[in-house]
């Protein structure tokens, strides 16, 4: 393991979602994450995927970097005991400080806002401006449209087939955080 703390920026949802394992494996990755020493990036709330994420960490005694921005910090109820609490301005500022922070990018379930972040990271992946690992944790396969809709953009000539290599995904998150573990 490198002698600096790495740094993982989590995307996930600021709800629970409806099935039980989304909870379980963002408590598993908050977790795993503490456990190797690995430094939580993520978006301060205190709700949904986000919460349960990192109170796993904490409880770990992990280390907690969130980003929100002022307009969300009553909605997604900001997180203020994190090790790092960073307000923003705006969404779009809230997405450069949790890249700029971070050396990769794992993505759990989540909705609009997530795939948003991911849109984000993946475009600039394409367009070569950084080469940090996007790692999709793919719960109960909840991920499998989104894969599907890569593939089928890529089949339809919007985007190189090398795209799909961008995106690495797990089922689980040991499987997970053993490419972590090699970044």
């Amino acid at each position: 393991m490198p002698d600096q703390m790495l740094s993982i920026c989590v995307f996930c949802g600021s709800r629970a979602g409806n099935r039980p394992e989304y909870g379980t494996d963002a408590d598993d990755l908050g977790r795993a994450l503490a456990a190797a020493g690995m430094r939580l990036v993520y978006g301060a709330g205190d709700v949904g995927l986000m919460g349960r994420v990192a109170r796993a960490a904490q409880q770990a005694g992990g280390n907690t970097f969130g980003v929100i921005p002022v307009h969300l910090f009553k909605k997604e109820v900001g997180k203020r005991d994190l090790s790092t609490f960073v307000v923003t301005e705006n969404m779009h500022e809230r997405k450069k400080v949790m890249y700029m922070n971070s050396d990769a990018i794992v993505m759990l379930p989540g909705g609009a806002g997530s795939l948003d972040e991911f849109f984000e990271v993946l475009t600039w992946r394409q367009l070569g401006l950084h080469n940090k690992p996007i790692l999709l944790m793919n719960t109960q396969g909840y991920w499998d449209p989104l894969l599907a809709l890569m593939d089928h953009y890529i089949n339809e000539g919007f985007a190189e087939a090398d795209m799909r290599g961008f995106v690495q995904e797990f089922a689980t998150v040991p499987e997970l955080m053993t490419a972590l573990k090699a970044t």
